[in-house]
């Protein structure tokens, strides 16, 4: 039985891998930050663990993993999904918000990866699948900071697969498009039409449609698979 801890957990892409990994007989433990309703809703429907942390704090994030840890009694697989977006012009942005974004999107990762390629080096084993976007690949106008980040995503994973590589630690990134999620429930019927026209499949994703990527890549089908950037995008992202 695998045992999986997946950050962002309580809703949408993170969510429906909890639901995914749970489905097929895993250990999930998840980390929320904030919607207390939402993550007792996903644990009740799941049986996953949840645990309540603020990922951009790096003492609270080698807590959280600490208590997932426990709980599960070890790990085999980290799905760093937590993330948080900051719409608005470049030279209206506040150093506030640039650092929050970045501190969730990227530093989380970050905290919660090292916490676990230590545990991971120890057993010779191990997966991280980090959930970017496609505006990480192409960048988007009014999100400067959400694209810097995802961006961001891209190298750390990058870097992990080489150092990490040689210890049988495999470490992957999936760049989700524009998926049916609430962070993308600030658009507008409009918006939603012209993003579908950007879109070749001419749709917008399902969060399923992601865990299921996940889960394949962390899954000893995708055994020869790490350092990949993969979009589930629809082909929004050429």
């Amino acid at each position: 039985m695998k045992k999986v801890v997946v950050t962002g957990g309580s809703r949408g892409i993170g969510r429906a891998c909890v639901e995914l990994f749970s489905e097929n007989d895993c250990a999930v433990a998840f980390i929320y930050c904030s919607n207390d309703d939402a993550a007792e809703d996903c644990a009740e429907q799941t049986g996953a663990y949840p645990i309540k942390a603020d990922l951009s704090d790096p003492e609270e994030a080698q807590w959280a993993y600490d208590r997932a840890v426990e709980y599960l009694g070890g790990i085999d697989v980290l799905v760093n999904n937590a993330g948080i977006s900051e719409s608005g012009l470049v030279t209206d942005m506040t150093d506030d918000a640039w650092q929050r974004v970045i501190n969730t999107n990227l530093s989380a990762a970050f905290y919660m990866s090292r916490a676990a390629a230590k545990t991971f080096v120890g057993k010779q084993s191990g997966t991280i699948v980090n959930v970017g976007s496609v505006w990480g690949r192409c960048g988007a106008s009014c999100e400067a900071a959400y694209s810097a980040s995802k961006a961001g995503l891209r190298g750390l994973t990058l870097s992990m697969a080489k150092e990490l590589g040689p210890s049988g630690i495999r470490v992957n990134c999936v760049e989700p498009g524009v998926i049916d999620t609430d962070m993308n429930a600030c658009y507008d019927d409009d918006d939603l039409d012209a993003l579908c026209e950007e879109t070749p499949l001419y749709r917008i994703g399902d969060p399923a449609e992601v865990a299921e990527l996940v889960y394949f890549l962390a899954s000893e089908k995708a055994s020869f698979i790490t350092a990949q950037i993969i979009g589930v995008d629809g082909g929004f992202g050429i």
